[in-house]
């Protein structure tokens, strides 16, 4: 079977992790693949950040949470967070960071790593403890929170969950 069609049928949203960081290889190549999705008329809205430090990883975590009206880590553990967000003023932001996450997801399937995709991005980013972490981490602009891709070594191996009837259609 082709490699890259192996990787997206095997990629499950992993919400239990290994405490260790994943390697700077990998996040490289995860990295770089999501600089490689297509974005609509090649306008390249998206941004990512890329978040190992871990008192920031569980800051945001603990801004996502609130948003969610939880106490529970909805980063499930992963020692790296993707941030993807779009600029603010492009029509296809989130068409655009949205296959930026796939990219992201897909590619780290393929080099053996877990991810999932958080949502929430949007409003923690809109808050000003969110806009006080981008000033932080020195960007510059004005954008939408598109989606978190957390990463690491998955500590479990879920099953693929049966597809829906009538899922595709093709037309006569």
């Amino acid at each position: 079977m082709n490699e890259a069609l192996k990787a997206i049928y095997d990629r499950r949203s992993i919400r239990k992790y290994k405490p260790e960081q994943i390697s700077s290889e990998e996040l490289e190549a995860v990295v770089k693949a999501g600089v490689c999705a297509p974005t609509g008329m090649n306008g390249q809205s998206p941004i990512i950040i890329v978040v190992q430090n871990s008192e920031d990883v569980a800051y945001l975590s603990k801004l996502n949470a609130k948003v969610r009206n939880s106490a529970a880590d909805p980063f499930y553990g992963a020692p790296t967070v993707l941030v993807v967000l779009a600029e603010e003023d492009s029509k296809f932001a989130v068409q655009d960071g949205s296959l930026v996450m796939g990219n992201l997801m897909n590619a780290a399937s393929a080099v053996g790593l877990g991810s999932c995709w958080i949502n929430r991005a949007k409003e923690v980013f809109q808050t000003e403890e969110g806009k006080a972490l981008l000033k932080k981490w020195g960007v510059q602009g004005n954008y939408v929170g598109i989606g978190n891709c957390i990463l690491g070594y998955a500590d479990e191996k879920p099953e693929m969950k049966p597809r829906k009837a009538n899922y595709v259609y093709y037309a006569k």
